[in-house]
């Protein structure tokens, strides 16, 4: 790409409950010193008011709360040129006029699949060792379960991981530091970049049949509305467990439930429900051998401003005319999230 002529033109397109959360005073300076920063925050609210902005505005650092780029929005913002989004997921805002535009957009959905990584591995290893059943079970009974309980633990135990994609693959590579077998189902990856990846590729049926525990990264696109269905978890070895770090939705929640009832061995770990949250009244919460944790595997606190840092250097390589690594486009959305 050529190298600009003079900083860009720049600003924050961000809620400001969200600002600060995500740009703090290290990565605003950062911003500052290699654009032409406008002072001026633009929000959701308030976007429209400042027309002497936006019509200036090349670089737009944004990050969840990031409006849809209609074709308001953009004829407001007519010399933009690219979208640093500190978040992971860009479908809540790209549309057809934006591709359109040749807008680029950069994601910082790598650095979100950090913390959701590591989140997994350790629910995966806490998991192998049957930590929440038997914690559920101290508490209800006063009573130390006997040492010999069923539990897979770590050494030689199979986990599986639906999708290779960014988190997939993270977690791939922390696993490499156990000594346990990690197998995967994707479609779309070949069996040599799985072997790169250390990782054996199964079919969806395969990979619940034989693995100890099974965790779920796969994005929610048509294809995958519903995969994983009553049958799968049914078929889990004795006292495996099944974990969703990714969409509720890729679940059929219904036949998971039933599912952990006829087989009260198993257990799940689930972040993500559909809907989200779920109401009051879901027999989710009335399934003894399911815990549920809200929406907490991905960037927290100052976690977020990890993904702020991706995107600042990002924008150094734009203006050093070096490619952009996490560029998505179009084409990427039909089978990522």
């Amino acid at each position: 790409m050529p190298r600009p002529a003079q900083r860009p033109r720049a600003a924050f397109v961000v809620a400001e409950s969200l600002f600060e959360r995500i740009y703090g005073p290290d990565q605003r300076a950062a911003v500052a010193a290699m654009t032409d920063l406008d002072p001026q925050l633009l929000t959701p609210e308030c976007w429209r008011d400042h027309p002497d902005v936006t019509r200036e505005v090349e670089w737009i650092f944004s990050t969840w709360s990031m409006p849809p780029a209609t074709e308001e929005f953009l004829a407001a913002f007519p010399r933009l040129r690219t979208i640093f989004y500190a978040a992971g997921t860009v479908k809540t805002f790209a549309t057809d006029a934006l591709w359109e535009r040749g807008i680029v957009v950069t994601s910082a959905l790598a650095a979100n699949a950090v913390p959701v990584a590591e989140f997994t591995v350790a629910q995966i290893v806490l998991a192998l060792k049957s930590v929440w059943p038997m914690a559920l079970q101290i508490r209800q009974t006063r009573i130390f379960p006997h040492p010999e309980i069923p539990t897979p633990g770590v050494f030689q135990s199979t986990v599986g991981l639906i999708s290779l994609g960014a988190i997939g693959r993270l977690v791939a590579e922390y696993l490499q530091h156990y000594d346990l077998h990690v197998i995967a189902y994707d479609p779309y990856v070949s069996e040599a970049e799985a072997r790169r990846l250390g990782v054996g590729l199964r079919s969806l049926d395969e990979l619940f049949a034989c693995s100890d525990v099974v965790s779920c990264h796969a994005p929610l696109i048509d294809e995958t509305h519903r995969l994983i269905r009553q049958q799968h978890i049914e078929s889990m070895k004795p006292h495996a467990t099944f974990i969703n770090t990714a969409r509720g939705a890729i679940v059929d929640e219904p036949g998971l439930l039933a599912a952990l009832r006829n087989r009260p061995d198993l257990f799940a770990l689930l972040d993500v429900t559909s809907p989200e949250p779920p109401p009051p009244d879901s027999p989710i919460f009335d399934v003894p051998n399911l815990i549920l944790t809200p929406h907490i595997a991905g960037s927290t606190n100052l976690e977020c401003r990890r993904m702020a840092d991706y995107m600042i250097e990002e924008a150094a390589r734009l203006l050093a005319g070096e490619p952009l690594r996490h560029v998505v486009t179009a084409a990427d959305l039909d089978r990522r999230a």
